[in-house]
């Protein structure tokens, strides 16, 4: 029998990845720290599935906006990544001498190869943070050794979504899908494909043994190469084992911030929570909070609110997160209103997101449509 020796890998994310996809939601944090289901960051989906796999040497490559991702995560403490060998590590541009703000995976890697080095896991697992997932690494580590792969990518099988399409490759925000074989194996990657039907969409995670990783990463960087899966594994497919893994449950993709609105608003139903939080828990930052309070006359109604809200007037299908107050008379429908927004008396806001610790004034109306939602900025009064 294989061991699933999940021990023996260690996690590396990259929390900037897209972030010129959601412009609005990065001014001051990366993708990773984006709120997301009430009172979950999207770093938190990536990191508890790691977790839960027994993967306890987790580092996080960062190059900008990641002060709010320092803040949530500290020291590991509700990851049980609090250890004094391995455990939770952000390596921040500029920490070493050698150490730059990178463009690709190749750079990134290759700025901390002394520190990749140094581990003792055989294997590296590697993945962006725009997707809130529950996913088995176990069972991905387990088919990548079974199946004898040099690298073994994580992909869904899906219509391109429209946000991904209308990309401006221009910002270097690239994607992958994925030609498969009758065996499994990887025998084409097309980058940014506008096909049209059902595709193998690359989930950009990636399994490879640390010293593989190590010695490509090195000559690709030597070569001036960028993109790990552009300029090391598509240029290799008849060179290197690279095999597909089938990822076939519920995700959630954020690539604008459309997607970000509509994927929230999924988790008004729910089967799509139930699909998302099992079988394993997702964890996140504790902040001390009482319950959430509805005052006498309020009315709520399939709504998702997190602890510490406030409601007094009326809340319908909508997601709330930490410390939301909506005042006497207010009516808030269809809206995803971050940590401490506050709905002043007599508001009426529909189809709006929020950012933290926005006030809407009394009596004010803000509305968006489905397709356009408003977005206000963080700290703003309306």
């Amino acid at each position: 029998m294989i061991n699933s020796n999940a021990d023996s890998a260690m996690g590396i994310l990259f929390p900037n990845s897209y972030d010129s996809l959601v412009p609005e939601l990065v001014t001051e944090r990366l993708m990773a720290s984006i709120p997301f289901a009430s009172r979950y960051r999207l770093v938190d989906f990536m990191l508890s599935s790691m977790v839960n796999c027994g993967i306890d040497n987790i580092s996080l490559i960062v190059k900008r906006n990641y002060h709010s991702l320092m803040d949530h995560l500290g020291s590991g403490r509700e990851w049980d990544l609090t250890r004094k060998k391995g455990g939770l590590n952000i390596i921040p541009p500029f920490a070493q001498k050698n150490i730059n703000i990178y463009n690709g995976r190749v750079e990134a890697i290759a700025s901390i190869l002394d520190f990749v080095k140094r581990q003792k896991e055989k294997y590296v697992i590697m993945s962006d943070t725009n997707v809130a997932v529950n996913f088995d690494f176990k069972d991905l580590l387990q088919q990548h050794i079974s199946s004898g792969a040099d690298v073994t990518i994580a992909y869904t099988k899906e219509e391109v979504p429209k946000a991904l399409l209308d990309i401006d490759v221009t910002k270097k925000d690239l994607y992958y899908t994925l030609g498969i074989d009758d065996d499994g194996r990887v025998n084409k990657i097309e980058v940014s494909s506008k096909e049209p039907g059902v595709q193998n969409v690359s989930m950009n995670i990636y399994v490879i043994e640390r010293e593989l990783l190590m010695n490509q990463v090195r000559e690709a960087h030597l070569n001036g190469r960028t993109y790990f899966e552009r300029d090391i594994i598509s240029p290799q497919l008849d060179k290197l084992n690279v095999k597909a893994y089938q990822h076939k449950g519920y995700y959630a993709r954020i690539l604008d911030t459309n997607t970000y609105f509509a994927e929230n608003m999924k988790m008004l139903e729910e089967e799509n929570v139930e699909a998302l939080f099992s079988p394993n828990p997702v964890y996140t930052k504790i902040r001390d909070d009482n319950p959430t309070r509805y005052a006498i006359g309020s009315r709520a109604k399939n709504v998702m609110a997190a602890d510490g809200c406030v409601i007094e007037g009326e809340v319908e299908n909508s997601v709330l997160f930490r410390g939301v107050k909506v005042g006497k008379g207010a009516k808030v429908r269809n809206c995803v209103l971050m940590q401490d927004t506050v709905i002043e008396t007599g508001a009426t806001v529909e189809y709006v997101i929020t950012d933290k610790n926005v006030n809407v004034s009394a009596y004010k109306e803000l509305k968006g449509t489905e397709s356009f939602p408003v977005f206000v900025e963080k700290g703003k009064m309306v």
